[in-house]
């Protein structure tokens, strides 16, 4: 069997997606890790600014409003380690949309 040009390519696009796909994996555990991490960073330190604000004598009305001005800055990161996750599936699930059509095609090349 003789195989087009374009057959071929396709078939190595299908291998460098794959290959891809291997490395987000171990980007995609990267990411879970960064994000568990952030969310325990944030929740350590509001809970110790809570505690510090109560005992200031701070209104318990108030506590935890100040508390979390306190570690705003914490909590960005912990949201955007949430969201660059949550990029990291979609951008996984793109990849697999593309092996898919990339599949498709080359069986599509087999047929001919």
């Amino acid at each position: 069997m003789t195989y087009s040009p374009e057959h071929i390519e396709i078939a190595k696009e299908i291998m460098r997606v794959s290959k891809r796909l291997e490395k987000s994996g171990d980007a995609l555990f990267a990411a879970a890790d960064e994000k568990a991490t952030k969310e325990r960073i944030y929740r350590e330190e509001l809970a110790k600014q809570i505690l510090r604000r109560k005992a200031e004598g701070f209104p318990a009305t108030l506590v935890g409003d100040i508390a979390r001005g306190e570690v705003a800055q914490l909590k960005y990161e912990r949201d955007l380690s949430a969201d660059m996750f949550k990029a990291s599936i979609e951008a996984v699930g793109a990849l697999k949309t593309v092996a898919s059509m990339l599949q498709t095609v080359h069986k599509k090349y087999d047929n001919l």
